[in-house]
């Protein structure tokens, strides 16, 4: 089927309780939206497999969760203060705003992505862009900081910032983690909170908001080894769609395994191990991979403090977008809080007897709103046969892993059968009760909800002490007995195949 349009899947997760529109009985709030009953638990779902993929899971790589309100000179010494801003266009009559680069290359087609506003202003009367709304001609066009400032203590003077990024609290706090963790290079610092943007013109649903969750990762690398990745024989076979600044030229991503794309120097072994760790992360949990591809920054589009970065982007219904920044932040951000603290941000090399200022080598940074659409969009299934939608979520990302069913609900039997397994099965799994309508519509119900196992307590349970499970993608059944439930349940939970479950019943 063609994949569902962005408006269709806000639809969707609204009518499904998976994200509401805030303070929607006041008529909203844009760019800020609420996550419902399931939404929560998948967005918390998503979190937790970054966190264990990225920091439980790995021996060099450890956690932190710093504050949103942070003293105001961390973002001046990053930079944000300075250059965290986007090009503003206000009509003239109306006032309305827009942002620029969206603006232009939704009208034009054209990426104007890191134009200052003279090159901005020249696209603008050449092609005789006016106001989307009333028609009329633009004001001159001003940049505008994206970054919430707000007042700490009782007085009016103590400005502060809501935090753009999480970053900066890493770097601000990377001595006392890196000593008190006993970190040896590489390694890297973890952490997953709020980021506040005041976009211009938040859209797309959950793609652009003005309060996300971002997941991010600092990876840390001594100044001398920038240039090879000793993990980077983990992914070297490992297949990218690569869109590098002189493939872009042509227009046409190339996909070649990594190993090639370095031999080629189209990339660098410490980005290129951590694009292909990224896009695993995600295939791994069931995204499509022909939906992805990795493009590298155009000179005019790199941050200024990024010596390279790139973007894994995924084909949403509204085009190619980034979905995650990899940049190598070289030594910055350490000397920076080094300038702006007076503190010493050095390690201590055992092999120099020297003192080193690391690299941010690499920066996987990935907001977990983005990660949600991309899940939702590649689970999405209009189930013609069936008749009904199936969302076909990873089981750990499912909102709730177990649905429990009563055959009948009118025999007292059953149905405290049928509460008993649901009591033991939630101690360890989201679990949900239904008695109500039809078994084939309550499959249904959990089947748009992307529940995987559906459990039926009928007759043969009171006799055989046992239940039938049915699998959501495949519609198998299985008889398992009630004593084993939990354990098989938990199997497939980590990746046991269905049929190993239990004896077949029902294909």
């Amino acid at each position: 089927m063609d994949k569902l349009s962005i408006e269709d899947m806000a639809v969707f997760c609204k009518r499904k309780g998976f994200v509401y529109p805030s303070s929607e009985i006041y008529g909203g709030f844009s760019g800020f939206w609420d996550f419902g009953h399931l939404g929560v638990e998948l967005k918390n779902n998503i979190k937790a497999e970054w966190w264990k993929y990225h920091v439980a899971q790995r021996n060099d790589v450890v956690g932190m969760d710093g504050s949103i309100i942070t003293h105001p000179k961390v973002w001046q010494a990053s930079g944000h203060v300075e250059n965290f801003e986007d090009v503003m266009l206000t009509c003239s009559k109306c006032k309305e705003k827009v942002r620029a680069d969206q603006f232009i290359e939704e009208k034009l087609k054209i990426n104007v992505e890191g134009f200052d506003t003279g090159k901005i202003t020249e696209v603008i009367k050449k092609n005789k862009l006016k106001c989307p709304k009333c028609g009329s001609d633009f004001e001159d066009i001003k940049k505008f900081n994206l970054m919430f400032q707000t007042n700490v203590g009782p007085t009016s003077g103590s400005a502060a910032y809501l935090r753009p990024e999480t970053a900066q609290l890493i770097f601000s706090d990377f001595k006392l983690i890196a000593e008190n963790a006993r970190l040896k290079l590489p390694f890297g610092i973890a952490q997953i909170g709020k980021g506040f943007r005041n976009e211009i013109s938040p859209r797309d649903f959950l793609f652009r908001c003005r309060e996300f969750d971002m997941m991010e990762l600092e990876y840390f690398v001594h100044p001398d080894k920038v240039v090879e990745c000793p993990f980077v024989k983990e992914v070297e076979n490992y297949e990218l769609n690569f869109l590098s600044q002189e493939i872009q030229k042509t227009g046409n991503p190339k996909k070649m395994k990594v190993k090639d794309a370095i031999k080629k120097k189209l990339i660098s072994e410490w980005i290129a191990y951590w694009l292909a760790t990224e896009q695993k992360w995600f295939t791994n949990l069931g995204a499509n991979p022909d939906n992805f591809r990795v493009r590298q920054h155009l000179k005019e589009e790199k941050s200024h403090y990024a010596a390279d970065t790139w973007d894994l982007e995924y084909n949403f219904p509204f085009g190619w977008k980034e979905l995650q920044g990899i940049a190598n932040r070289t030594d910055f951000d350490l000397k920076q809080h080094m300038k702006f603290s007076g503190k010493d941000m050095s390690l201590f090399d055992e092999e120099t007897k020297k003192k080193i200022i690391p690299h941010v080598i690499a920066e996987p940074s990935l907001g977990a709103e983005r990660a949600f659409l991309v899940f939702m969009f590649d689970a999405y299934n209009d189930d013609k046969k069936r008749g009904n939608v199936v969302l076909k979520l990873n089981p750990k990302l499912a909102p709730v892993k177990v649905a429990i069913f009563p055959l009948v609900s009118n025999k007292p039997i059953i149905v405290k059968k049928a509460k008993e397994v649901y009591n033991n099965l939630k101690i360890f799994f989201n679990v949900f009760y239904d008695a109500s309508g039809s078994i084939g519509r309550r499959y249904a119900r959990q089947d748009e909800v992307g529940t995987p196992l559906c459990i039926t307590i009928d007759f043969d349970s009171i006799k055989k002490d046992d239940v039938t499970i049915r699998e959501r993608d495949s519609t198998k059944q299985i008889r398992v007995k009630i004593k084993d439930l939990g354990h098989r349940v938990w199997e497939y939970m980590v990746g046991a195949k269905f049929e190993k479950l239990g004896k077949t019943i029902l294909k």
